[in-house]
């Protein structure tokens, strides 16, 4: 959705399938001298950032190999969509990519079901890899420890609040909310003093699929103190206070219409009247978003915006009641791996390197408004100046959680998202969806999967 829808706001996945020219499978032609790699990534009407990448380095690429065929192959998809045209792909040996841009949060499932190349032996020699922070390369770690994917980017996510909105409302600025109480203080001062906008955004049902959980849901059960899943028992955890509290949240913000009209949050391109309507119009007081956010405004962006430079402000979203650390957020991020089924790893793995090299993984950082996760991108000035909120955005890596890298996430996600659009549209109370929903996770994993702590 950005990274729900495009990402949503926002990433794309490369693959690229060796074959020799002339030939059905990957693999070479009766001559032997000549070889075309599938680059299969995603691309929306928001997020082209990687396209423009492979499409700049494709030419780079073939001259540096004689006799190398780049074939860029976009899947013109949201997140979902995207992962299940690349998951039909790996079927075949034929249409099996070489090299997939791959969200983290499926990387586990992926590697499980056979559809990532462990690279271990390739970033062995590699000296690059070196320049890639820690915390980034274990995004793309199964759980043998192996390496099967390189990061691009990082993200965090953060509430994105118009400053001309807020101060129309005798908010004081600069806005930072202790507790979720101020959020709604602030959103009902909002409503009162100007009916036409919408106080405060925050996706909720199965229509913005990760951008709920992402970008609303998460923010809210981690700010409990409470969690999705038990690292240390590697159990899911059910009967959770603090799932019942962040679904009484979400239907505190929608029954008092202090967020959009459930007809409206439950369209998967809502985020397109966020980020192009909403905000741009002075329509909007906040919405938590990613770091991802000013791609979307910048010359070049989807929904051009000059000014939003100078009207928007980024703010940490609080714990429940002000508890420490103080504030919320989540990351995500995609990476780049190369396909189980490649042909020829070595030559898959080179052109995957040439896109995540220092200079390219600095313009993909700027033109996406990524994290960096190259520590030579980072210090770069020109990353620096290219986001006025690069700043803000870093700061709430301190912050921070991340997605359960388990092979069942996706259904548990899908579930949380249904308890969401349940409450929202009133067709379940809070205690009937969170019992919903810890009797179907129990279903997904098993009764002895899950702990009530």
């Amino acid at each position: 959705m950005h990274r729900n829808a495009k990402l949503a706001l926002s990433v794309l996945a490369a693959t690229s399938m060796v074959a020799l020219a002339g030939c059905t499978a990957a693999g070479g032609n009766a001559d032997g001298d000549s070889q075309s790699l599938k680059i299969v990534y995603q691309k929306t009407d928001s997020f082209t950032a990687l396209d423009e990448l492979f499409t700049k380095i494709k030419p780079e690429f073939e001259a540096a190999n004689p006799g190398v065929t780049v074939e860029l192959e976009p899947i013109q998809a949201n997140d979902d969509d995207y992962s299940t045209k690349l998951a039909l792909s790996q079927k075949s040996t034929e249409t099996a990519p070489d090299v997939f841009y791959e969200d983290t949060f499926r990387l586990r499932s992926d590697i499980d079901a056979g559809y990532l190349l462990n690279i271990d032996d390739q970033l062995a020699d590699w000296d690059e890899w070196a320049q890639f922070n820690e915390g980034a390369k274990a995004a793309g770690m199964g759980d043998d420890g192996s390496v099967y994917a390189v990061p691009l980017g990082t993200d965090t996510r953060g509430i994105w609040y118009s400053k001309p909105v807020f101060a129309a409302a005798g908010i004081e600025l600069p806005w930072q909310p202790e507790t979720w109480d101020d959020i709604l203080t602030a959103a009902r001062a909002i409503q009162e003093t100007q009916p036409d906008v919408v106080p405060f955004n925050m996706y909720a049902g199965k229509g913005t699929g990760e951008g709920t959980v992402m970008q609303s849901f998460y923010e809210l059960l981690y700010g409990t103190g409470d969690t999705l899943y038990n690292e240390d028992d590697q159990k899911w955890v059910v009967e959770s206070q603090g799932f019942k509290d962040s679904l009484e949240f979400l239907e505190t913000l929608y029954a008092e219409k202090l967020a959009l009209d459930p007809s409206e949050a439950l369209d998967p391109n809502v985020w397109k009247k966020v980020f192009g309507e909403l905000f741009p119009q002075g329509k909007l007081g906040g919405t938590v978003e990613g770091s991802y956010t000013p791609s979307f405004w910048q010359t070049g962006g989807s929904y051009e915006w000059p000014a939003y430079t100078e009207d928007m402000a980024v703010a940490t979203f609080p714990t429940q009641n002000g508890e420490e650390p103080g504030g919320v957020s989540m990351s995500g991020g995609w990476t780049l791996a190369v396909g189980a089924k490649t042909a020829n790893a070595d030559l898959a793995f080179d052109f995957l390197a040439l896109a995540v090299s220092q200079e390219n993984a600095l313009w993909y950082a700027i033109n996406n408004s990524q994290i960096a996760v190259r520590t030579d991108v980072a210090s770069e000035p020109t990353y620096l100046a290219a986001n006025p909120f690069v700043a803000d955005v870093t700061e709430l890596v301190d912050v921070t959680h991340y997605r359960p890298a388990t092979s069942d996430y996706s259904k548990i996600s899908a579930e949380v998202q249904a308890a969401t659009e349940a409450v929202i549209t009133g067709q379940m109370s809070v205690d009937e969806a969170a019992a919903a929903y810890d009797t179907a996770v129990e279903g997904i994993v098993g009764a002895d999967k899950v702990t009530t702590k």
